[in-house]
């Protein structure tokens, strides 16, 4: 994922000027909420506000910008019929002229947005391991994946992936901070048990699931009160994780699953920070 500050500033370094559009004001239903943004140069854009009409619409006002030298200007846009869309909601977007100071604010603000995700301990670097590691690389989450076997890591980590080396998987997961959410599918039952039991007992985890089967979860739950847990923490195990969809045990769409089921847990609380390129639509 390419972040919006990047963009910018490779632009600046080629002298190519650009706008930043920003959604400062959603009422309502809108397609983005406050603060998404995009860049708009002379032939390219990226990042959304929501597209459709509303995006065609301040691309179009971006350009005139552009050609015509404005510093800054404010778009009141009601979602409706007049929009040629349905939302029902109104939004207000912010244009400035994009320079050194527009990219320093922007790496501030995705800076913070990245302090502020939630953090992801996927213990496995399996095959499904593998495909979860894909498939959440673009999310924003932080994602620490964690083995003890380097042959089993790819030669080329996806992108925003911290990758753990160690024997002692517990040892992150006592470290993780209150919220964090824990994917177990090891290459062991045992360490499976090993690694849910304290995630668990933590008492303080978004999501925990571990991968299996019924079976292996019945297995489990008897493992887990005969070492005289409480078995009231049981309620808060996923497993078999990716569950919407019994019967399809093809890694990707297990780790397809099982995304979709970490952010709803993660949002429970509170909304998850979206990416500055995160698509929308009205």
């Amino acid at each position: 994922m390419t972040l919006l500050s990047t963009t910018l500033s490779d632009w600046l370094a080629l002298d190519q000027p650009a706008v930043l559009v920003t959604v400062a004001e959603a009422r309502g239903s809108t397609p983005r909420e406050e603060g998404a943004g995009m860049l708009v140069g002379r032939q390219a854009c990226a990042g959304t506000v929501g597209g459709g009409r509303l995006e065609w619409t301040a691309i179009a006002a971006a350009r005139r910008m552009l050609e015509d030298g404005g510093a800054a200007e404010m778009l009141d846009l009601p979602l409706g019929p007049a929009t040629g869309q349905c939302c029902g909601g109104h939004v207000v977007l912010r244009l400035e002229h994009a320079d050194s100071g527009t990219l320093a604010a922007l790496q501030e603000r995705e800076r913070r947005a990245r302090e502020a995700r939630p953090t992801l301990l996927l213990f496995g670097a399996g095959h499904v391991g593998r495909a979860m590691a894909t498939a959440f690389a673009p999310l924003p989450l932080r994602l620490l994946w964690i083995d003890g076997r380097a042959q089993e890591f790819p030669d080329t980590i996806p992108a925003g992936v911290e990758r753990i080396l160690t024997d002692s998987p517990l040892d992150p997961l006592a470290m993780a901070s209150a919220g964090a959410g824990y994917l177990v599918l090891t290459h062991s039952h045992a360490l499976d048990f090993e690694i849910a039991e304290a995630a668990l007992r933590r008492g303080d985890a978004a999501y925990v699931g571990m991968i299996g089967s019924a079976t292996k979860r019945a297995k489990f739950e008897r493992w887990f009160r005969a070492r005289g847990r409480d078995a009231g923490a049981l309620e808060g195990l996923t497993c078999p994780i990716g569950g919407a969809l019994t019967g399809d045990k093809r890694p990707e769409v297990i780790a397809a699953l099982a995304a979709a089921e970490l952010l709803i847990a993660f949002a429970k609380p509170s909304q998850i920070p979206l990416s500055p390129l995160g698509r929308g639509s009205g």
